[in-house]
């Protein structure tokens, strides 16, 4: 029984593996080390891109922040405000991690943002 009757290898099982994304922890490790890095200068970054969706007035908006606790949320886009964490959305996939002094925050939103552009690129470092 070889791989001409069955259709499979003739060793018998696959070594095929579904692993996942790969970046488990990663997020864990990057607040622990960057994080708490800026937290000691006392500063934090954001970077968010924002992008409206043909025909509506929503954007897909995708963000994230890391840095000291007092600074993380404030270098997040304007037009994010309120909404880490939030509900008040189509879709809102929010995620944030303190690790002592230091913050981070990702956040993935579909749906109406107020004063959202139609295209957006954001950097912010406070």
């Amino acid at each position: 029984m070889g791989e001409e009757s069955t259709g499979r290898p003739a060793g018998g099982r696959s070594r095929y593996r579904n692993r996942g994304c790969g970046c488990g922890g990663g997020g864990f490790f990057f607040v622990l080390t960057v994080g708490i890095i800026l937290s000691l200068i006392n500063v934090g970054i954001g970077i968010g891109v924002s992008v409206r969706i043909p025909f509506t007035e929503s954007n897909l908006t995708i963000a994230g922040v890391v840095g000291a606790k007092s600074k993380a949320a404030g270098a997040l886009p304007s037009y994010t405000d309120g909404r880490l964490g939030g509900n008040q959305n189509f879709f809102n996939n929010s995620t944030t991690m303190t690790i002592g002094p230091a913050e981070g925050a990702a956040l993935v939103i579909i749906g109406r943002q107020d004063d959202a552009p139609a295209l957006d690129l954001h950097l912010d470092i406070r």
